[in-house]
């Protein structure tokens, strides 16, 4: 089996899940009870707090657990918005966000926030200039994502951070669900963003758990109203076990990065040498610095992109339309009708996501059966007459 679908990973790293289970089974008490069980759950949380703030480069009181990415997105929005609308209501975005993202705007927009959906050219990149022209006095909060999750496209983070510079006032988010453990970590992690959201299952951990990045100083209302959690931000009794897990993950991901990035890398430039070039075929994640290693996008025209992902599944290869969260409900990618991709193409594209447990041979395996599958389909599409 080739499991091409590693951006939504079901996997739970061996030694992640032995640290879950360690956890699970061992009678701790709630973080915010006053014994010594809770006392013992408290040092446990705050010690994966402290891990994982290490390995990011940030202070430990600026981690925050969340249920995962979506969450992440819609309380860094969400909680800015909430927080400086007496100061402004105009909110900035790009047009190709996830739609955890996408969807909390819409939400705003519904309430009455003025929301402006950048543009993004050919490679599904927003402009800098444009950002800067649609800044007022009115703009509280641009929120703009490292890796686009659909072709891989790297956003010009460190570009829009220079600009945002002069806007101190303008809370900065980012969307970095992808980007973790890619060897990119410095271009979408600069020292202006103000909000960074990250999901535990992106990189091998349970699911249901994430983290909000909050540089220190920032305000955010809370989305929850309980019991005070996470400093009285993020009320709900926190998932010890799936914190500790992803506290682990974290620390295998970055291990030797660089190393498994490259390998990301040399996967995508393999599939994408034999790809380009064939007629029909529409490669949107090119090999080069604006692309991440790991996500390749591509279509076959006149091939719907979930019959093709079907047949390669009928070899045992697992791959996925666009992003999982939403490629079983629309027909077609987002990120592509953004980039005024033609209609016939975008509902043709699949994506590829690869990960450090992926290989060379599978690729191999991968252009083997793709290439029977193109050579059947070629001829019916009349492609290359």
């Amino acid at each position: 089996m080739i499991y091409f679908d590693n951006s939504a990973t079901t996997k739970i790293d061996p030694a992640v899940l032995a640290t879950y289970d360690k956890v699970a089974q061992t009678i701790w008490g709630n973080p915010s009870s006053l014994h010594k069980l809770g006392d013992r759950a408290y040092q446990l949380l705050e010690s994966s707090r402290k891990q994982i703030a290490n390995l990011l480069g940030t202070k430990q009181d600026e981690i925050f657990f969340t249920s995962g990415g979506t969450e992440s997105n819609n309380w860094a929005i969400k909680g800015t918005a909430f927080q400086k609308r007496q100061f402004g209501k105009h909110l900035i975005t790009s047009s190709v966000e996830h739609a955890s993202v996408a969807n909390a705007f819409n939400a705003l927009e519904y309430i009455g926030f003025r929301v402006t959906h950048l543009p993004v050219d050919k490679q599904g990149r927003v402009n800098v200039n444009d950002l800067r022209n649609a800044l007022d006095s009115d703009t509280t909060l641009v929120s703009i994502m490292g890796v686009n999750n659909e072709i891989g496209s790297i956003q010009p983070i460190d570009e829009i951070g220079d600009l945002l510079s002069n806007y101190p006032t303008v809370n900065f988010h980012v969307d970095n669900v992808q980007a973790l453990g890619k060897n990119i970590w410095s271009r979408v992690f600069t020292p202006r963003v103000d909000f960074s959201s990250l999901s535990a299952h992106k990189f091998h951990a349970p699911r249901g758990t994430g983290v909000l990045y909050k540089k220190e100083g920032k305000m955010l209302d809370p989305l929850h109203d309980g019991g005070g959690q996470e400093k009285g931000l993020r009320s709900g009794t926190e998932n010890l076990p799936a914190i500790a897990g992803m506290a682990k993950a974290v620390r295998l991901l970055l291990e030797n990065e660089q190393e498994k990035a490259a390998r990301e890398a040399a996967i995508k430039e393999k599939i994408v040498n034999y790809l380009q070039g064939k007629p029909g075929i529409t490669i949107f994640s090119p090999v080069n610095d604006n692309f991440a290693p790991h996500i390749l996008c591509f279509a076959l025209e006149g091939i719907r992109g979930e019959t093709l992902v079907h047949t390669l599944e009928e070899y045992d290869i697992y791959t996925s339309t666009t992003s999982a969260c939403s490629s079983t409900k629309v027909d077609q990618a987002s990120t592509l009708v953004a980039m005024h991709v033609d209609d016939k193409i975008a509902t043709s594209a699949i994506r590829l996501s690869f990960d450090e447990s992926n290989t060379l041979d599978e690729a191999d395996e991968f252009i083997r059966v793709f290439d029977k599958i193109y050579r059947h389909f070629a001829p019916i599409n009349h492609l290359g007459e």
